[in-house]
């Protein structure tokens, strides 16, 4: 495939995702993409992002984050937040996940996001959020619209562009957190259970990060 058939790809992708939005987003002119990034780890906190964007925006590029290169992500999660209309980020910590269970906490942190997002946007001079278009989940207690949709991060603009920003935040977290417990290569795993994880709990024990609720097998 040629450079210029590569390029053509990644516009047509651009159009289609964003023409998904438009679709569900039901006339809002405000509406934002929600999405979570690490329900899996077994250490650092569940972060999520609520990205609201305009309707000219046209960075060429975003997927879901998984399938985005780190340098790749970095790059698009600058483009996005200098170019969106407002984003915001929400997140629950290793202890709320142990007590009220990853689900409930991965919602928590969905509805700081968009209450986040709707505050910058407010403060800026716009109306507010009008819908929300959620990754897989529905939320109760909302006060705008919501669209739950299943792979929303490989179809919606919006969501992927919310999965960067998540990524992005809970990695650079997790790098951060690793030059306090530097046992258990959260630099590189960002709290996945990979063979060097599991290997420095078991020489060096869990750390205040740790979701002791994911460790029950080996506690």
């Amino acid at each position: 495939m040629t450079k210029a058939e590569r390029e053509q790809k990644l516009i047509e992708r651009f159009n289609y995702m964003k023409s998904f939005d438009t679709g569900l987003a039901k006339g809002a002119s405000f509406f934002g993409g929600v999405d979570e990034v690490g329900r899996g780890p077994l250490a650092g906190p569940v972060v999520t992002a609520c990205v609201v964007l305009p309707e000219n925006f046209d960075v060429i590029g975003i997927d879901d984050s998984k399938k985005l290169s780190e340098k790749k992500r970095e790059e698009l999660y600058e483009q996005i937040i200098s170019g969106c209309l407002a984003y915001g980020i929400g997140s629950a910590d290793n202890e709320t996940i142990d007590r009220i269970n990853i689900l409930e906490a991965t919602k928590k942190a969905m509805k700081e996001a968009i209450n986040a997002a709707d505050e910058s946007l407010k403060s800026k001079g716009y109306p507010g959020l009008e819908h929300v278009l959620i990754d897989a989940v529905k939320l109760e207690g909302l006060s705008v619209g919501q669209s739950s949709i299943v792979k929303g991060d490989a179809n919606s603009l919006s969501i992927a562009a919310a999965s960067i920003v998540a990524k992005v935040t809970r990695d650079r977290l997790m790098v951060d957190y690793s030059k306090n417990y530097p046992h258990y290569a959260f630099e590189k795993n960002k709290g996945y259970g990979t063979a060097a994880h599991y290997e420095g709990i078991k020489a060096h024990g869990i750390c205040p990060i740790h979701r002791r609720s994911f460790l029950k097998n080996i506690l």
